[in-house]
């Protein structure tokens, strides 16, 4: 009972750590597959061959031939279930370094272009990717399980644009909190001044009026009338 107990508590162990892994560091789970939609070659570099191998690679990978693009100038769309898809798969957020190359039977194979290939190049929501090379070729890929990461990068992103708003938003209400205490502290003083003021003309009044009856007390006129 008790090694039952002791392998269950291991598995569970074992379970929660997994978890955290995968919460933590979800790259290590991304996996994601592309495939080829649509395929244009305006040239071919090979003089003496009437049809030309073209063919995708990554680096470090093995090449995977298009068969069925022969003609310049012809779109070929693909369904993405061809026995020669999937082109590459992404094991992790980080780019490539890949191409498309045609067969040279005499010297090293010609390239159409070679470019930084990366999950974040897919659009949302559609998970597409157009690459356009002028006078070379016209391709588009498929992954839809790269907009996970775009969807990562644009919240991130939308994130940050919020909290710049935010941060303005806080800017203006703290300049509108500082100029409203100003004009009431300048319209309390202005009222304070007129009310001293209008004691001291009210004091400056009564004390005229006193003057007057001491000047008669002095001089008298009080008990003559």
């Amino acid at each position: 009972m008790s090694i039952r107990c002791l392998r269950s508590s291991r598995v569970c162990s074992l379970f929660l750590v997994s978890l955290v892994l995968l919460s933590c560091f979800p790259g290590l789970v991304f996996s994601a597959v592309v495939s080829l939609g649509s395929m244009e070659i305006f040239k071919t570099h090979e003089w003496f061959k009437a049809k030309p191998t073209v063919y995708f690679k990554c680096k470090e990978e093995n090449k995977t031939v298009l068969p069925d693009v022969k003609e310049a100038h012809v779109l070929y769309n693909f369904k993405g279930e061809e026995s020669w898809q999937p082109l590459t798969v992404f094991p992790s957020k980080k780019c490539k370094r890949c191409g498309f190359y045609e067969e040279d039977n005499f010297k090293s194979d010609d390239v159409f272009e070679e470019w930084e290939f990366c999950p974040s190049d897919f659009t949302v929501p559609d998970g597409k990717f157009i690459r356009f090379k002028d006078k070379e070729f016209n391709a588009t890929f498929l992954c839809s399980e790269c907009t996970a990461f775009a969807n990562v990068s644009s919240s991130a992103s939308d994130s940050h644009g919020g909290e710049k708003r935010m941060h303005a938003g806080l800017i203006i209400l703290i300049t509108a909190a500082v100029s409203t205490v100003l004009i009431i502290g300048v319209v309390g003083a202005y009222k304070y001044w007129q009310k001293k003021k209008r004691e001291q003309d009210q004091a400056r009044f009564l004390k005229l009026f006193e003057d007057g009856d001491d000047i008669e007390d002095e001089l008298g006129l009080g008990t003559i009338i």
